[in-house]
């Protein structure tokens, strides 16, 4: 099903339900050995107006179809999913530089994604609804509420999970009766083209899922201004998406943006267990997660013990090329790479402890944990987006709370604790999405809400939550016996 997408590393995009190439063209390079992974169009806007009015015209058939058919078509998307796991995660780690383990996770995840919000389309009904039960009003007016589609979902994708957090925004978008036109981030596009022809190959209608790539600095403004976008379901940086919702005005949207996710850790908790809990939270997949752990806050007590825990699992991970099962591998280029650098070179000027790491290679970057990081300290409050992770020492339960809402995110914080009270009066004043108590910060289960508060995002995502965004209540009031 691959093969009429890419000759010779040469990638075409999806457009009405052929694969088309441009004149421009951009070079994809892996993070791991900066080989060619391929080379994909780089769409004009004349391009990019010819896939918007195809999409626009072939959303209505799709909308009249029936969401039991509609549920079919996404069912067999997953299936093939699940038949190419081995193939795409090949594709991934060369691409992203992700781990295999990951690689395998994040498709197998995707395929359950889909077929869960196949079955979830199938309870998007309306209701009636009387006017009697409004004070002043009689039985004389009945309310038809029905769910119609937004229109065209413009579907945005990071590099990070190029997969996932492509189809999270497709699939929903398609139940619910839209056309989406895939926006992928440069770095990931290739795999996301992948999974377009997935969808393709499924049964997805000619011109109901079309592609973009391109640079988002040149193509990506135009798309997000045009008056035929209907919805945008960015996920991204911070910056760019507040620079989206800027220019975009009115078009409804979601978006999924940075985190600066904090990890409390109280005295009671279960040290031993926290600690591997939050290892694997910082470093996998390098740290390259909105949901990643960025900072500890911990109480000064338990801070020696919990130290010894962090280091005791820090020593088990992996590092070097995603194709050797290593959690920690190159960040996605070299500029992620020197901003890292300088977090840690910032956190060291300004006299915090360094435990473990500071070590790079071009763009690997080994795991670094520091001790006694200040609130002065860059590293306190910007997101890394790499493997570094920050012990920030506190005296109790009240300072934790205003450092971890001091910082401009708001995606999610863990709370390590046994006792069930303190966990919740935390949780309830904490400013954040998502509490996770006693677990690392994770996106899922994905019927799950998954929500960010300040410059970690606006809307809810979740299967049910993005269906009921890519939609729209329509009202058909009837007046009886006037």
């Amino acid at each position: 099903m691959f093969h009429s997408m890419c000759e010779d590393k040469i990638y075409k995009n999806l457009f009405n339900g052929d694969w088309v190439a441009s004149t421009n063209t951009i070079d994809v390079f892996s993070p791991v050995d900066n080989n060619l992974v391929g080379t994909i169009p780089a769409m004009s806007k004349d391009e990019a107006n010819l896939v918007i009015a195809n999409s626009k015209a072939s959303q209505k058939d799709w909308a009249n179809m029936a969401i039991s058919s509609r549920a079919s078509i996404l069912h067999k998307c997953a299936a093939l999913l699940d038949e190419n796991v081995d193939y795409l995660s090949v594709i991934m780690q060369n691409e992203i530089a992700k781990d295999k383990h990951s690689c395998d996770a994040e498709i197998k995840r995707t395929a359950d994604f889909i077929r869960f919000t196949a079955d979830a389309g199938k309870n998007l009904e309306g209701e009636t609804i009387g006017a009697d039960n409004f004070p002043g009003f009689k039985k004389n007016k009945i309310s038809f509420v029905t769910k119609v589609p937004v229109g065209i979902v413009l579907a945005i994708s990071p590099f990070n999970y190029p997969i996932n957090l492509s189809a999270s925004k497709i699939a929903p978008a398609l139940i619910g009766g839209n056309s989406v036109i895939l926006k992928p981030s440069t770095q990931g596009a290739i795999s996301a083209l992948h999974l377009a022809a997935i969808f393709h190959e499924a049964g997805v209608p000619h011109g109901v899922l079309n592609t973009i790539t391109g640079r988002g600095s040149e193509i990506g403004d135009y798309l997000v201004t045009h008056k035929d976008i209907n919805f945008i379901n960015f996920t991204g940086s911070t910056e760019v998406g507040k620079h989206i919702a800027v220019i975009a005005g009115m078009v409804p949207m979601i978006m999924e943006l940075g985190g600066k996710d904090a990890a409390i850790v109280l005295c009671d908790a279960d040290i031993e267990s926290a600690g591997k809990d939050i290892v694997a939270g910082a470093f996998s997949y390098s740290g390259q997660r909105c949901t990643a752990v960025k900072r500890i806050l911990v109480i000064n007590d338990v801070a020696d013990s919990l130290i010894i825990e962090l280091m005791k699992n820090i020593k088990l991970l992996k590092v070097g090329a995603p194709q050797d099962d290593c959690e920690v591998t190159p960040l996605i280029d070299n500029s992620a790479a020197d901003y890292v650098q300088e977090l840690i070179d910032d956190a060291l000027h300004h006299g915090a402890t360094l435990l473990c790491g500071n070590k790079r290679i071009n763009n690997l970057i080994y795991p670094t944990l520091f001790d006694n990081v200040t609130t002065d300290m860059r590293l306190a409050w910007e997101e890394p987006f790499g493997p570094v992770l920050p012990i920030i020492r506190v005296k109790n339960i009240e300072e934790a709370i205003i450092i971890a809402n001091r910082s401009e995110y708001g995606l999610q914080t863990s709370v390590y604790t046994k006792n069930i009270d303190d966990a919740f009066n935390i949780a309830n004043q904490l400013d954040v999405g998502t509490v996770q108590i006693n677990n690392k910060p994770e996106r899922g289960p994905d019927h799950f809400p998954f929500s960010g508060t300040k410059s970690s995002g606006m809307g809810t995502q979740g299967i049910k939550y993005s269906i009921e965004a890519m939609t729209r209540s329509k009202a058909t009031v009837l007046l009886i016996n006037p």
